[in-house]
């Protein structure tokens, strides 16, 4: 398996789909009404949640980025909270680029670190309770929206255009995480990325229900010096053909693709194996930014495979430039009502 998702998830309902139907309808039983019945605890600041509809990557990581530079576009302090999925820390704590390793508090929290104050923690509540004390103003929550555990201010729901939501079973029929219609009714809006077909269904859907809707593409960050070249494209990501259409998109010329799970820590001979078939095809390493900080400061021959690959950058960038500002300031509305709700409990 190359990702947590295996791959008759993203394809037509078989047989393999319809066996398990039974245990996807407890699953999405229990799931439902934990969202929708769950205590949800407050904090003195706004959240702005960044979830997806299924298992794997959608764009959530660059997405949470995209926001938390609206933040401090408006003269705010962000702070992100990350579970930490892959690391093995299991207290509270804020990410140091330089003494935290992937190993530790996971990929996506040391890319989060380069932009903002980040806490990673496996009890959301106490992580959140955490920014608020570091002085953060706006939380940006990257996944959790399905757990129940936080109220939060602006759901956003982001969805791949090309994968959509697979099959559309519930796991572990497929990759859904919760019954749609659950989903969309604690959503505030959605975030389609990419121009693919895949999503439709499910957008028109959610502006039937009055979700607002949000469109977004990646952009590559590069400078055109892979255009011809060959390379061997490597990544343990839960979408490795996302980033395989991106290097083709630079006009490199793949030779050769080896992917892993996400969130995988690379052994020794997997490193060996990368670099020595990257020499005997004559080929230049490419990888993403999450399989690199994987790798550093590495052990053994992880440091050359480190100097060896060149990593292809790339941001979320919203159709409409404003809309990043937009939902942090209907995060901050939103915040206002519940403050005022919640003194009128008292």
């Amino acid at each position: 398996m190359v990702s947590e998702a295996p791959p008759f998830w993203w394809t037509k309902p078989d047989w393999r789909a319809r066996v398990l139907w039974p245990f996807s309808w407890i699953y999405g039983r229990i799931a439902g009404l934990r969202m929708d019945r769950a205590r949800r605890a407050s904090v003195a600041v706004p959240i702005i949640c960044i979830g997806n509809f299924t298992v794997g990557g959608a764009g959530k990581t660059p997405t949470a980025i995209a926001l938390a530079r609206a933040v401090r576009a408006k003269g705010l302090k962000p702070g992100f909270l990350s579970r930490g999925y892959g690391g093995s820390l299991d207290v509270t704590t804020i990410v140091d680029l330089e003494h935290h390793r992937a190993r530790d508090v996971g990929d996506e929290p040391l890319l989060l670190a380069r932009e903002a104050l980040t806490v990673v923690c496996r009890r959301r509540v106490d992580g959140a309770r955490r920014l608020v004390a570091e002085g953060a103003d706006i939380i940006i929550m990257d996944d959790g929206f399905q757990s129940a555990r936080l109220a939060f201010d602006f759901a956003l729901l982001v969805i791949d255009s090309r994968r959509g939501i697979g099959n559309g079973y519930l796991v572990p029929s497929g990759p859904v995480r919760a019954p749609l219609s659950n989903q969309l009714r604690h959503a505030t809006a959605l975030l389609k990325i990419g121009d693919g077909l895949e999503a439709d269904a499910l957008i028109r859907r959610a502006a039937r229900a009055g979700k607002q809707i949000y469109e977004a593409e990646v952009v590559r960050l590069d400078d055109g010096s892979l255009n011809g070249v060959k390379v061997l494209a490597w990544a343990g990501i839960a979408d490795p053909e996302k980033f395989y259409r991106t290097v083709r998109e630079t006009g490199a010329l793949i030779e050769e693709t080896r992917s892993f799970p996400d969130h995988h820590h690379f052994s020794e001979d997997e490193i060996s194996d990368l670099l020595d078939r990257a020499s005997a095809l004559g080929c230049v390493l490419v990888t993403t930014a999450k399989d690199m900080v994987r790798l550093e400061p590495g052990h053994g021959r992880a440091a050359e495979l480190a100097g060896a690959s060149r990593v292809i950058e790339i941001d979320v960038h919203f159709d409409d430039p404003s809309a990043p500002a937009k939902i942090v300031t209907a995060a901050l509305s939103a915040a206002r009502a519940r403050k005022l709700r919640e003194a009128g409990q008292k």
